[in-house]
């Protein structure tokens, strides 16, 4: 995988401050938001690298080991106590009487990764026989957003991470800010270790007509005066499709309906459903004529 500068993302150098890494990360995620730019992968692509790199430079203790170690700065702790071991056992010589015979623990360079090897240096001898560290791949961050239409449905998607299409199924029912993880998509490990992870954290656009809380959808929807008093049918629409309601007279404004089971559906429950709740908003009749006038005239004596 291409190494990724993290400051150079971000159009900073190392002796950047936190506060000037947040303030070029909001800039840059503003410019680069999916949201503002819905036809444009570059875009897309900037737009994962640059909360990569903040997560990893916003963090002190991640920016430290990011620091020493670049790319491979996840591994640091393994590379620290490698390098601890090293010298412990480079330290045992064993004293045979004065002879001078002394040996100590010797670490050949293929024990440890090529990146290791370049940071603290090989070891002696060739150590035939002796396998080389393996280290895990680092883990892999992205976003994806996608609007609450498209989360009410099982549905297949295909993004680009890191210059690589990446297809996956999303269930119904996935929240806005869930993250879920796709074990062996992250970078290659080192020395034959196992592949890191992808975490994949959703975003999900506001709806214009229905709002999402939990599993329940809730909607506000126009009646005419004329059907609030005398009751009547009102055909609304939910996410499946249209829904034919009969209306009590002398509905008031705000009454709320409830219709059991035409929510969104519940994360990987198959047929499980919340509940659209819908709140009834009585629209005043305007451009009467004097006859209609004169009938509300009449209403108000009685």
């Amino acid at each position: 995988m291409e190494f990724i500068d993290y400051y150079k993302v971000l159009g900073l150098d190392k002796s950047a401050s936190q506060e000037d890494i947040k303030k070029a990360y909001r800039k840059l995620a503003r410019k680069h938001h999916p949201d503002l730019n819905p036809d444009d992968k570059e875009a897309h692509k900037r737009f994962q690298q640059i909360n990569e790199a903040n997560e990893v430079l916003s963090d002190p203790e991640k920016r430290k080991k990011y620091d020493q170690y670049g790319e491979n700065w996840q591994h640091a702790e393994q590379f620290e106590n490698a390098k601890r071991s090293q010298r412990t056992n480079a330290g045992n010589a064993y004293d045979f009487g004065g002879e001078g015979y002394g040996y100590s623990g010797d670490f050949s360079s293929g024990d440890f990764s090529d990146f290791f090897n370049t940071m603290f240096g090989g070891g002696g001898s060739s150590g035939a026989g002796r396998r080389s560290a393996k280290f895990r791949g680092q883990d892999y961050n992205a976003s994806l957003t996608i609007n609450l239409r498209e989360a009410y449905t099982t549905h297949q998607h295909t993004f680009t991470v890191n210059d690589k299409n990446v297809r996956i199924t999303i269930p119904a029912g996935i929240a806005d800010g869930q993250t879920i993880k796709l074990k062996g998509y992250g970078s290659p490990g080192i020395n034959g270790g196992p592949a890191g992870d992808l975490y994949i954290t959703f975003q999900i656009t506001e709806d214009p007509v229905f709002k999402r809380l939990g599993d329940d959808l809730y909607a506000t929807i126009d009646l005419d005066l004329y059907t609030a008093m005398l009751g009547g049918e009102k055909v609304v629409d939910t996410m499946d499709g249209k829904v034919k309601l009969k209306l009590k007279p002398e509905t008031q404004n705000d009454t709320k309906t409830r219709l059991k089971g035409k929510g969104f559906p519940v994360y990987k429950k198959d047929g499980s459903f919340g509940d659209l709740i819908i709140t009834w908003n009585i629209k005043l009749p305007t451009n009467l004529t004097e006859k209609q006038k004169e009938l509300f005239r009449e209403l108000s004596k009685s």
